[in-house]
């Protein structure tokens, strides 16, 4: 089964759909119950040779996309990030240190009640986690970022842009536009980073046994700013 553009259009031609789940992830489960795809937790491509996005148009607050997960350089690093400015949490029956902020470039977020504070520092062929003092003990390089989003996404993404509105019983959403996005640019991530649309959310903890866990450090970016991170985007079904 390939994507096509009379698949997209017939949605479109279906006018206002009723939500098939309530909630935030509602917009993309009816899109997919519509276009027969079957909900699973298989780390592949939603649609054919296609990983599948929605969001809504009119949804008040800007939703964050997680884009992908990954460790940062060097080997041993989040080790160091955990062990100079992580902290107890309560949270957790263990109490072993965790480091749990978001991180975004140009502007210092304050770790818990640590007085230590992070930020992302953008290079042209790098990425960093920085302190207030300068330092920087881990990061991300431009090649292992495209191995990376590559590995997640090695097909294009389908970006669906749906109006939402509260029907009765149920919120109801009206799919109009959709786009093809190809080949994903570093650099165009760097401009989003430092716009503050793709943030670094550090997740780092520690076993019982104290040995350093990473529960999925992770770059995230704004629904509406997703198509800005791609060099090709082709439009399939356009708006009226």
């Amino acid at each position: 089964m390939n994507v096509s553009n009379l698949s997209f259009k017939n949605i479109k031609e279906l006018g206002w759909i009723e939500t098939h789940r309530n909630g935030r992830t509602g917009v993309g489960k009816t899109l997919e119950d519509l276009l027969g795809i079957e909900e699973n937790n298989i780390d592949g491509p939603d649609f054919a040779n296609y990983e599948l996005k929605a969001m809504r148009t009119n949804g008040g607050d800007t939703q964050l996309l997680t884009l992908l997960t990954k460790s940062p350089l060097p080997n041993g690093g989040n080790a160091k990030l955990l062990e100079t400015y992580g902290y107890i949490s309560d949270v957790y029956e263990h109490k072993n240190k965790v480091l749990h902020s978001t991180l975004s470039a140009g502007h210092f977020a304050q770790v818990a009640d640590t007085g230590k504070s992070l930020s992302i520092d953008c290079s042209n062929n790098k990425i960093a986690i920085i302190d207030n003092d300068g330092k920087s003990f881990a990061y991300w390089t431009e090649e292992i970022l495209q191995k990376a989003f590559y590995k997640k996404y090695p097909y294009s993404m389908i970006h669906v842009y749906a109006d939402s509105k509260i029907g009765e019983p149920k919120e109801e959403f009206y799919y109009h536009t959709a786009y093809e996005l190809s080949e994903f640019s570093f650099e165009k991530l760097l401009v989003q980073l430092k716009e503050g649309k793709v943030k670094v959310d550090i997740r780092i903890g520690q076993y019982p046994n104290g040995k350093t866990h990473d529960h999925g450090t992770g770059f995230r970016i704004q629904d509406r700013a997703l198509t800005e991170i791609f060099l090709n985007k082709k439009i399939l079904v356009g708006s009226d």
